[in-house]
């Protein structure tokens, strides 16, 4: 996917350009390191730079707002880890077969798997929603590997450089990838229709999205999960994969097929499965997102309304 950067200042495109080398040189001098070690020395290394890039202030700022009871020394744990958490994922998408390897040695438990199998057999075409939590990518690169052909939906960076070459490593797991847009959308209903497997990572805020009770503050959330399982009459499960305490290996976890009722309730539900969760393993998810953010306000004729 060639890089755009048409529409960027010069200012940012340098901005951009200078951010990839760096992530590209320490990814690529990372990689000279053997798997085992590899991947923790990177959770230390983003989690000991976190703080120059302000995703420590970013996760205690969203652990204020939603666990505001948390005491100081389990929000500094929590950056700690979250971060780390962070610098193992990105290293695990670019080592390739070791991750693989670790992802294929993954066990599966949960009635959602039953639920995948069920509609499999009947032919059905199947939505799997997970989120930023553990490494999103296990369950994919698993469920590949057992012979589950399935596409994915992701979103575009929004540094167009680094953005390109990790979505090839994602397309090193596996394929079709389907890029957030109409024209992503299009390929994606189409491969739906075709009786396919999709996942998709539904827990970043959306400025069009539907205000949903996330630890119990009013997010902004998408429902097109849901509503495709309704049009395409997909089974709809939620699966994640729990990283473990060797930091290496991972156990995934598919919760109970969404019954089919209405957007909102099924992706309402969606959330509560997720913040239950999160709430056993509160490091392993990416506290970094801005998942709170209010609505920007809309234009009209190039210019923003102010907001209220």
């Amino acid at each position: 996917m060639p890089v755009n950067t048409s529409k960027l200042s010069f200012r940012a495109r340098a901005g951009y350009f200078s951010a990839n080398l760096f992530l590209r040189a320490v990814l690529g001098l990372a990689g000279l390191i053997p798997y085992h070690l590899r991947v923790p020395a990177m959770g230390w290394l983003v989690d000991t730079l976190a703080p120059l890039a302000g995703f420590h202030r970013r996760v205690r700022k969203n652990l204020a707002l939603t666990c505001p009871e948390l005491p100081e020394a389990e929000v500094r744990r929590l950056c700690h880890e979250v971060c780390s958490n962070a610098g193992r994922s990105l290293t695990e998408l670019y080592a390739g077969q070791p991750f693989i390897d670790r992802a294929l040695a993954a066990p599966i438990s949960g009635p959602g798997l039953q639920a995948l199998k069920k509609a499999r057999a009947e032919g059905r075409p199947v939505v799997l929603v997970t989120g930023h939590f553990g490494n999103y990518d296990v369950a994919r690169a698993n469920l590949i590997g057992r012979g589950h052909a399935m596409g994915a939906l992701y979103r575009r960076m929004a540094n167009p450089y680094f953005n390109d070459h990790y979505v090839r490593k994602m397309e090193a797991i596996g394929t079709p990838m389907f890029e957030q847009g109409r024209r992503g959308m299009v390929e994606l209903v189409r491969h739906l229709k075709g009786g396919g497997i999709v996942a998709i990572v539904a827990d970043l805020h959306v400025n069009r999205g539907k205000p949903l009770n996330f630890f119990g503050k009013s997010a902004l959330t998408s429902t097109v999960p849901a509503e495709m399982a309704l049009k395409q009459n997909a089974a709809l499960i939620p699966v994640y994969s729990v990283r473990q305490d060797n930091g290496l290996d991972f156990e995934i976890t598919f919760l109970p097929e969404i019954p089919h009722s209405d957007p909102i309730t099924m992706t309402q539900e969606i959330c509560d499965g997720l913040e239950a969760l999160i709430r056993q393993h509160m490091g392993q998810w990416f506290w970094i997102h801005r998942r709170w953010k209010p609505p920007h306000p809309p234009k009209i004729k190039g210019r923003k309304v102010p907001a209220d």
